[in-house]
C-alpha cells in the first residue's frame, strides 16, 4: 500500500516562497517515481513536477524556473521548493507516486494534499 503525507502548505503573498514536503516509505521510493500535482479552484488537476526513471526532473511550463523538486532518499521524503509565487499558483498540492514514464498523463497514488494560497 502506498502512503503519502504532505506538509508545508500555507498562505503567502505574491512573490513569496514555500517548501512542501512529502513523507513516504522506502518501498514506495524503490518502486515508483515521485511527483507533485495540483488542483486550483475550478481547474483540472495538473502535473507540477516529477522525477523521471533516470533521475532527471520534469516541470510544467507554468512553474519552470520557479519550482524545484528534490528528494532525500535517506529520509524517504520528497520536496517542492516554490519561489516567486503567483496568485495562480493557489491550489491544493498533492504528492504522487507512480510507475515511471507516465507523468503527467497519469496519476498513480496521491496523498491527501496540502493547501497553498497566494494572495496578491
Amino acid at each position: 500500500q502506498v502512503q503519502l503525507r504532505e506538509s508545508g502548505g500555507g498562505s503567502v503573498q505574491a512573490g513569496g516562497s514555500l517548501r512542501l514536503s512529502c513523507l513516504t516509505s522506502r518501498s514506495t521510493f524503490d518502486k515508483y517515481c515521485m511527483a507533485w500535482f495540483r488542483q486550483g479552484p475550478g481547474k483540472e488537476r495538473e502535473g507540477v513536477a516529477s522525477f523521471e526513471g533516470d533521475g532527471t526532473t520534469s516541470y510544467a511550463d507554468s512553474v519552470k524556473g520557479r519550482f524545484t523538486i528534490s528528494q532525500d532518499r535517506a529520509k524517504n521524503m520528497v520536496f517542492l521548493e516554490m519561489s516567486s509565487l503567483k496568485p495562480e499558483d493557489t491550489a491544493m498540492y498533492y504528492c504522487a507516486a507512480d510507475v515511471c514514464g507516465h507523468w503527467p498523463d497519469r496519476i498513480g497514488w496521491l496523498g491527501p494534499g496540502t493547501q497553498v494560497t497566494v494572495s496578491s
